[in-house]
């Protein structure tokens, strides 16, 4: 039952202060017209979203920062190793997107960073994280429960890392394109590792780690009361970057990395999508879907915009308890 208690009000220590940055971020960032740069390639009905309020990922990582700092003052936590590298980790990309989503502000353009550049920049906190993760006493040693593997991959698991982390960043990014859609799957997503981060009882600061997913999940959902449809802030890539490193970052820790694959499902979907949209295009002259990622491509069948965020929705939802099921009672 303690466990139960600290969840929940993790859960609404997050949403209530995400509500409160809500109601002083969103009309300042109206004041100084942060507002988003729709690009004329997607579809026409998210031209009305031009202007809208951009950098809303600061709602759910202020109100983190500020609960966990609540938390340990109260006695109620400890800062162990592995939360100081979470945390690293949800605020390096975190910086990383707002320096992204300012020169789109600043040159009213959706360019922002070059994709070199970007994702140069990814692969360098991904390093630091890596080179943290094993000073910690990390293991170098891939585990495959299902199938009973044990693999050791020695300095390979650095190439792990920095594909999983810079991975999940750009799924989580290329999946931001709805109302609401990355930060709901997002929500399910850190519900899944709050509960797995939980069973992990030989994790140093493993009770730190599903705190800070519960946290994370009452601010998102604090977030979603203004980013769901009609949409009066957007997460920008100071928001999806941040929820992807610390996404992929507490799989690692929690050595968890294989259930990434099914709670982030859809996230992989839709990066799979793209990628093999692009291939399509360049190697064969041809579409596989009408538009990438898979959002848009049910968008240009007609779908109501809430109604494919809904089907979103419940397909992580799925995943997520699956996950959950095999990775702790199973």
């Amino acid at each position: 039952m303690l466990i139960l208690a600290k969840a929940a009000m993790a859960l609404m220590l997050g949403f209530i202060l995400s509500i409160a940055t809500a109601l002083i971020i969103i009309p300042l960032f109206r004041k100084i017209h942060l507002g988003q740069s729709v690009s004329k390639l997607i579809s026409k009905r998210h031209l009305k979203k031009e202007g809208t309020p951009t950098m809303g990922g600061i709602i759910f990582i202020i109100p983190v920062i500020i609960s966990l700092f609540l938390l340990y003052f109260n006695g109620s936590i400890n800062i162990s190793y592995n939360l100081v590298i979470v945390i690293f980790v949800f605020c390096a990309y975190g910086f990383l997107g707002f320096i992204d989503d300012f020169l789109k502000v600043k040159f009213k353009d959706n360019n922002g960073l070059s994709l070199i550049t970007k994702f140069l920049l990814q692969m360098v906190i991904a390093l630091i994280f890596f080179y943290l993760f094993m000073k910690g006493g990390g293991d170098s040693t891939l585990r495959i429960s299902f199938l009973n593997l044990t693999i050791p991959l020695g300095w390979t698991f650095g190439l792990f890392i920095l594909f999983l982390l810079v991975g999940t960043t750009n799924a989580v990014n290329i999946t931001d394109g709805l109302d609401g859609l990355a930060a709901g799957l997002s929500a399910i997503a850190f519900f899944a590792y709050g509960i797995i981060s939980w069973n992990t009882g030989w994790l140093e600061g493993y009770q730190e780690i599903a705190i800070f997913c519960f946290v994370l999940v009452g601010s998102l959902v604090g977030f979603l009361v203004f980013n769901s449809h009609p949409a009066k802030i957007f997460m920008g890539d100071l928001g999806s970057l941040s929820l992807g490193g610390a996404l992929a970052s507490i799989a690692i820790i929690t050595r968890h990395e294989f259930s990434l694959a099914i709670i982030g499902g859809v996230f992989i979907i839709e990066t799979l999508s793209s990628l093999i949209q692009i291939i399509a295009i360049r190697y064969f002259n041809k579409k596989v879907f009408l538009k990438a990622p898979l959002h848009h491509h049910f968008e240009e069948l007609g779908w109501a915009e809430q109604d494919i965020i809904k089907l979103f929705w419940v397909v992580g939802f799925i995943l997520a308890m699956a996950a959950i099921t095999y990775g702790v009672w199973l």
